[in-house]
């Protein structure tokens, strides 16, 4: 068993004293605005801490800028929050230095998808074992309202008086796409579901990457409330589970069916299709983990929600450390001034 294994075991050690929500509250006024997700989205991560029986000096949350990144603030864990977009380059350094930290990384889609875009895909790519909670609310809030990498075509902001002109970003493909182990999309209105997904994070050993909708009442209202709110949420989200069928409706009157590689939606009412034609979801199925990603940019289909794609590999961390254990156990103890003067070197006259 080499260094990460063993501090990785002794990792869930148990409390002095049971730990409850309240513990994780730190003494910070929680600062936003009032009726922002922000404040859903802290309380369920602060309800599921407890039940992971990890002390709170083993746990660290990082972020970036933005009104996401003030998530250590009140959290009472050890927590740093760093400068734009440099969270996952923050944590990914903190899990090398300290691999028996559980680390938790809070960024937006400004903080996150622009500045941070590549750091956030390299942390992916690597399998480093971090959490990372990103929150969508497709605007930026701390700066007043201009739009943001997923704000949608056309989209009238501070910044795009007449209508932004990109593409916006789809989070769960940028993940995909940087091949992160655990991908999956909650919202901050379903407190139930947002508490399964994050439970579902920590229990995975790699770079874990969720999407929240999450609404900002005040530059944004009601950018997702098709998907959350109970009058039209269950004619527009499809709740995806591994081993079950794609179910959905009001009355779970409709499914989704594939047709080759195209997704469609189909009637169970009228007697030509049921549950065994419908798509039965595999979190480990690459292909499908894309299929449905690419469902929330088809206006006609309705929004994936839940653990996307989740898959077992080597983390980072623990490659680097058998490497290391490998390089010092074949030439002990290495120099630094040896280090400096090895391999290729020139002088300079």
């Amino acid at each position: 068993m080499n260094l990460v294994d063993e501090l990785l075991q002794d990792a869930p050690a148990t409390p002095e004293a049971k730990l409850t929500g309240k513990d994780f509250q730190s003494d910070q006024d929680v600062r936003w605005c009032p009726g922002c997700g922000d404040y859903s989205i802290l309380a369920q991560v602060q309800r599921v801490m407890p039940e992971l029986n990890i002390p709170r000096h083993r746990m660290a949350f990082i972020s970036g800028i933005g009104c996401s990144s003030r998530f250590p603030y009140y959290m009472d864990t050890y927590g740093f929050h760093s400068i734009h977009g440099r969270a996952p380059a923050l944590a990914t350094g903190l899990k090398i230095a300290r691999p028996d930290l559980m680390v938790w990384v809070a960024t937006g889609d400004g903080d996150g998808l622009s500045i941070g875009g590549n750091h956030l895909i390299h942390a992916c790519r690597r399998n480093i074992d971090i959490k990372i909670l990103l929150f969508n609310n497709q605007i930026y809030g701390l700066t007043k309202g201009q739009y943001s990498p997923t704000s949608e075509f056309g989209k009238v902001t501070k910044s795009t008086p007449v209508g932004s002109i990109d593409h916006p970003f789809n989070p769960l493909l940028v993940a995909l796409g940087a091949e992160a182990s655990f991908v999956a999309r909650t919202l901050d209105r379903d407190p139930k579901h947002l508490q399964q997904v994050v439970r579902r994070a920590a229990a995975h050993r790699g770079t874990s990457f969720m999407e929240i909708y999450q609404n900002c009442n005040v530059f944004n209202d009601g950018a997702f409330f098709t998907y959350t709110e109970k009058e039209s949420k269950e004619e527009n989200v499809v709740f995806v589970e591994h081993g079950k069928p794609m179910i959905f409706g009001k009355g779970k009157d409709k499914g989704i069916r594939l047709e080759g590689f195209t997704p469609t939606v189909v009637s169970l009412s009228d007697g030509k299709y049921s549950a065994a034609d419908l798509i039965v979801h595999d979190e480990k199925d690459t292909m499908l983990s894309f299929i449905l990603a690419r469902m929330s940019n088809l206006p006609d289909l309705p929004r994936p929600v839940g653990v996307i794609y989740a898959v077992d590999r080597p983390i980072y961390e623990a490659e680097l450390t058998r490497q290391i254990e490998s390089s010092v156990g074949k030439k002990g103890e290495g120099k630094l001034e040896e280090l400096l003067n090895s391999g290729d070197t020139w002088s300079i006259n």
